[in-house]
């Protein structure tokens, strides 16, 4: 599979974008969203963080896993940028071409972490295109309420296996031997979160 299984018009189109918005490709057409909050980046860095540090052999974990940070993925003629993706590390043994900014390998596991101007096309345009290709697991994190919910892929689509809510300890598929503490993945409240965000000067 080459980025040649994506119309070339439409992918071209991607670099013609305004700054501050993540383009992708959905049975072939263009789609266009802003730039995650600092909720949603918070969210996604830190899930990162959790789940590398005990499944991911670079940060000392078991090494069962391989984790990447919003990855550029062509499945077929789509192109999908999931917040967080995760491949079990014997379907990628062997490292990605540093020298290609996309992979083509489905990834077992990903995660969307919603806002409310891309949490319909999370669950309506993207979840049934990451079904089509394969995808086993998609978790769905919601920073602003605070939620996780945990899809796993059967013959007709997706079933919800799990729904966790603020602080909650998370043992879930595809990682029921890791514990995730959700209150680690949201912005802290009320006075602390201008300090955390503050410009060092």
């Amino acid at each position: 599979m080459t980025e040649g299984s994506i119309p070339q018009a439409r992918y071209s189109m991607l670099s013609a974008l305004p700054s501050g918005w993540v383009g992708e490709i959905l049975d072939e057409e263009l789609v266009a969203s802003p730039r995650p909050t600092a909720a949603q980046t918070r969210a996604a860095f830190m899930l990162g963080v959790e789940l590398g540090e005990q499944l991911d052999r670079r940060r000392g974990g078991s090494g069962r896993w391989c984790f990447l940070r919003a990855p550029e993925l062509h499945l077929g003629q789509d192109m999908l940028v999931p917040d967080v993706a995760g491949w079990r590390r014997e379907r990628v043994a062997a490292p990605p071409d540093p020298d290609v900014p996309f992979l083509t390998v489905a990834p077992d596991w990903v995660c969307e972490v919603l806002a409310p101007t891309t949490a319909a096309l999370d669950r309506t345009r993207k979840l049934p295109l990451y079904a089509r290709a394969g995808v086993s697991h998609v978790w769905l994190v919601d920073p602003v309420a605070r939620t996780l919910e945990v899809y796993q892929r059967v013959k007709r689509g997706w079933l919800l296996t799990g729904s966790y809510e603020s602080d909650s300890v998370v043992r879930a598929e595809p990682f029921p031997s890791s514990s995730l503490e959700l209150a680690s993945l949201w912005l802290p409240e009320g006075a602390d979160t201008p300090a955390l965000l503050a410009a060092v000067p």
